[in-house]
């Protein structure tokens, strides 16, 4: 090989205060796990010292401890972006101490070109090989991981031999060109390719290799509930309604779904439903349930940006992975997640919120309006540009203490314009074609908790005038009595008039 071999900490030698620093992956999967930790412990060296050292860190969505909790308890972050989903980061984002912006994921690899940010000084990119013309085969995350080796003044590689060899082929590496120079996407259904199955890397900005073996794969979700089995079969109900009422071809359309236990839940119930016939999938993630999906026949091929399973079913991926060459394709996230190729396909999109209010407004980042949860990620790629979106949530939280249903959204990320359908275990709200007033009729109706309904009525009969009747004094009182007194059920309109 070509390239020197380094310690993680030689390699941490070569990142310096003030810079910016990219991390491969896309959630845990492809993130290094070597190298990071080193940066942190350098960081703290650096503070006992008395210097200054903190990086701006980017990286493709969320990473693994490795990456944004050993930097975090550093205090080694000033800027983060796109998206974060540590809790030691998001305490650390909470209360100021790391600069975070919140960011669409497939905008981050075309502004990083633009150089929106500054320039890219380094970028950590854990891949499975790579041989001496700099050609790269990535792991089980790509994430903006090729804008980032393209861009970095200098990379170092993890080549993680926990990664099986046999994953070569099933990446499909495209960097479209710039405006206004692009074309289209040539991604016309979605087991199309368009790219390379490998990354390249110039070889003379490589400063070293880092030798490690962490097998792949993380914690499973908590199993379905009687709540998340309900959400699934509202979804499966609307999606049927669909079919026979001919607004969805019957040849069904591809589907995303977001990241989580409801989404799990949602594929889970998708699967076991016979009606269902089978589809493919344009997401930016599958998880273990899709896994089962493709193993069933249920889906027929899935396009992913990474392939986020428990470590028992990334074990048995790779154990039977010659079976899946042909039915899994993994993209950089600008692709995964491009406007463009969503909308021709016709994807419907299923995705989370935390709450959203009665005339369709969601929230899917901000408690109470203030506490970053994790981020938008690439939930707004897809609903903004999807054939029919979808969000759901539980009606309720904190054992029926928060409602999920407001009045307004403290804080909004997609607005009614995107939003088509909510669903909770309540039932379904479609507020395609409706008012405002009706929307929040069928939301109160349908998606919010009986114990919360009359409060919600109440708000709607005292809103006053025009399109979208509000009574601004009044339009956050659940969220105010939360903060105060614990309980949203515990809202008196009368105090916030």
């Amino acid at each position: 090989m070509r390239y020197q071999i380094l310690t993680a900490e030689e390699a941490a030698e070569y990142v310096h205060n003030g810079q910016n620093v990219a991390f491969s992956g896309f959630t845990a999967c492809g993130t290094p796990k070597s190298v990071p930790v080193a940066i942190a412990k350098k960081a703290k060296r650096e503070h006992e010292a008395g210097r200054e050292f903190k990086i701006n860190l980017f990286s493709g969505a969320s990473t693994n401890d490795f990456v944004d909790g050993k930097l975090s308890r550093a205090n080694a972050v000033n800027i983060r972006t796109p998206y974060q989903s540590c809790a030691d980061t998001r305490k650390a984002v909470n209360s100021g101490v790391i600069n975070y912006f919140d960011l669409h994921l497939s905008e981050l690899p075309q502004k990083l070109r633009y150089n929106t940010y500054g320039p890219l000084d380094v970028a950590v990119i854990e891949v499975q090989s790579i041989d001496d013309e700099g050609n790269a085969v990535l792991g089980t995350g790509i994430g903006s991981t090729p804008t980032f080796a393209q861009l970095a003044k200098k990379v170092i590689l993890e080549v993680n031999e926990g990664i099986s060899p046999k994953i070569r082929g099933l990446h499909d590496i495209y960097i479209p060109l710039d405006p206004p120079y692009r074309r289209e996407i040539p991604i016309y259904k979605a087991s199309d390719r368009a790219g390379s199955p490998t990354m390249h890397i110039d070889p003379e900005k490589i400063v070293g290799i880092v030798n490690t073996n962490v097998p792949e794969g993380g914690s499973p979700f908590a199993p379905s509930d009687e709540t998340t089995m309900m959400i699934g079969e509202n979804v499966c109900s609307f999606l049927l309604g669909e079919l026979k009422g001919g607004r969805i071809p019957s040849s069904f359309l591809p589907l995303q779904s977001g990241v989580g236990n409801i989404a799990n839940a949602v594929l889970a119930r998708l699967e076991a439903n016979d009606n269902i016939p089978s589809f493919e999938m344009y997401t930016e993630v599958i998880q273990d349930s899709a896994l089962r999906l493709i193993e069933s026949g249920k889906c027929r091929f899935a396009s992913t940006c990474s392939m986020t399973f428990s470590t028992e079913m990334m074990n048995e991926f790779f154990e039977n992975i010659d079976r899946f060459h042909d039915k899994v394709v993994m993209r950089p996230v600008e692709i995964s997640n491009n406007p463009e190729v969503i909308r021709r396909l016709g994807v419907i999109t299923m995705n989370t919120a935390l709450e959203a209010d009665i005339f369709g407004n969601v929230n899917s980042t901000h408690v109470v309006g203030t506490k970053m949860m994790n981020g938008i990620g690439g939930s707004a790629d897809f609903t903004r540009n999807a054939y029919i979106s979808i969000f759901s949530c539980p009606s309720v939280a904190k054992g029926g203490l928060i409602s999920a249903i407001v009045p307004m959204v403290s804080h909004q990320d997609h607005s009614e314009h995107s939003v088509d359908v909510i669903i909770t275990e309540q039932g379904i709200a479609d507020l395609r074609g409706k008012s405002p007033i009706q929307k929040a009729e069928v939301m109160i109706e349908n998606c919010a908790h009986p114990k919360y309904r009359p409060l919600l009525r109440e708000y709607l009969k005292m809103a006053k005038g025009g399109h979208t009747p509000h009574t601004l004094h009044a339009a956050f009182a659940f969220h105010e009595t939360f903060v105060s007194e614990g309980d949203m059920s515990k809202t008196d309109f009368s105090k916030f008039c």
